[in-house]
């Protein structure tokens, strides 16, 4: 299966430094639109139907909008380049290989909801990223891309590089404009929403990389190009991390709407040495949901991944085959989100380790049947009273195999003769 390749069309083909020859492929042609005639900017985008990629799936026009109606001395355009998921790659396959794509985006939005500055704020494992972006946005600068009076008219925009400390916490946009700040990377309590009060207090747009990668696109080839690939709900491409047992690992871009069954034997490869595909997480290998070969043939967008009880999440998948332990999987991310945690909320604090702890438990041979359904209810109370998103998704790997590998828990527990509840 061929790849659609829109987004990644520039990946190896061009010098991914160079605002020249991002240029003759077609780049900045959209930030010139968007200077020429500011104000349609943001309806194109919302007409576009363009959804946020770091995970939310937020329409990325409304957000816009809530920045550009919001009165202030100054706005903020985030770029967040956290990518702190484990099994996702994407991000970085774009700011190594298509910077300008992602710099040229944010100087849209800086014109269009009447920002003057932008930050990226990048993984801090990223370190040769880094000296690319560094690089990329001099020669946009050098080139009137980015700076005072852009591309000779009256409109500044200038990018600033951060790193970030590597906690996974900074990925959530609040903890991500803490960190910003200089502060410890912890969420807000919201609202207010950055969109209002983000940045220095300022009206701020926080997008993701693959979002504001698909800006250009749009403003090149229309609202209605765009509505062309993918589908009526979530259209355009995604990129998809293809990870775990397969042959074929990497990152990949197709529609929205393509299958996770197409992804897995035509793109992956299927599993290595012939084994059986016992299941597939979800979203993300930290905190995407366990789900059984029954649901590779559901399309993949936002929509019908969540009427089937899984989130499309970074669009990572992690195939993992008959010999893969769902607990110990369970434990690894468990123990992720322990070590990971901010630590500002308690059930997010205590509850993860506590998690990780009885998993452990069972992996010793020690569990009981009543560990099942403390696991449950323990999980259950995380996702639901941790303060922010990030919290609130650590238990969806423990409770989703609760639901779809429940046989696993069972067999490695010995029966103790306690009622174990039935997570639904």
């Amino acid at each position: 299966m061929d790849e659609t390749r829109i987004i990644l069309k520039n990946v190896g083909k061009i010098d991914p430094v160079s605002s020249r020859e991002y240029a003759v492929a077609g780049g900045y042609e959209g930030l010139k639109k968007a200077i020429a005639a500011p104000e349609p900017v943001i309806g194109a985008v919302s007409e576009s139907g363009v959804r946020g990629r770091g995970g939310a799936g937020f329409p990325v026009g409304l957000k816009w909008k809530a920045v550009k109606d919001t009165r202030a001395d100054r706005k903020y355009v985030v770029c967040n380049a956290e990518e702190s998921e484990p099994g996702a790659g994407k991000d970085r396959v774009i700011l190594s290989d298509d910077p300008h794509a992602v710099i040229e985006g944010m100087a849209i939005c800086g014109v269009a909801v009447g920002a003057d500055k932008g930050f990226i704020t990048l993984r801090a494992e990223y370190m040769e990223v880094r000296e690319t972006l560094e690089k990329a946005a001099s020669d946009a600068r050098a080139n009137g891309y980015l700076g005072k009076g852009i591309l000779g008219s009256r409109l500044d925009f200038d990018i600033e590089i951060r790193s970030g400390a590597g906690s996974y916490a900074c990925g959530e946009e609040t903890g991500l404009i803490e960190s910003i700040e200089g502060n410890r990377g912890e969420p807000r309590l919201r609202p207010p929403y950055p969109a209002v009060a983000g940045l220095w207090g300022m009206p701020t747009v926080v997008n993701n990389v693959e979002t504001l990668a698909n800006i250009p696109l749009i403003m090149r080839i229309g609202a209605d190009g765009y509505r062309k690939v993918g589908t009526e709900t979530c259209p355009g491409t995604k990129l998809f991390t293809l990870s775990g047992n397969i042959v074929n690992p990497g990152v990949y871009e197709f529609p929205m709407g393509v299958t996770m069954r197409r992804l897995f034997e035509e793109v992956g490869g299927g599993c290595p040495n012939g084994k059986k595909l016992k299941g597939i997480q979800v979203g993300g290998s930290a905190s995407g949901a366990f789900v059984t070969p029954d649901r590779l043939d559901v399309p993949l967008d936002i929509e019908r991944c969540a009427a089937a009880g899984m989130s499309l999440g970074t669009g990572s998948l992690m195939f993992f085959d008959e010999d893969a332990d769902v607990i110990e999987l369970c434990r690894g991310c468990m123990e992720f989100f322990a070590d990971e945690t901010c630590a500002k909320c308690t059930p997010c604090r205590y509850g993860n380790k506590r998690i990780a702890d009885i998993l452990g438990v069972i992996l010793s041979g020690k569990g009981r049947m009543g560990d099942i359904e403390k696991l449950g209810k323990l999980s259950d109370y995380v996702s639901k009273n941790s303060l922010c998103g990030l919290g609130q998704a650590a238990p969806t790997p423990v409770l989703s195999a609760l639901r779809n590998f429940r046989d696993d828990y069972v067999k490695a527990c010995s029966s103790s003769g306690d009622s174990v509840r039935v997570i639904k």
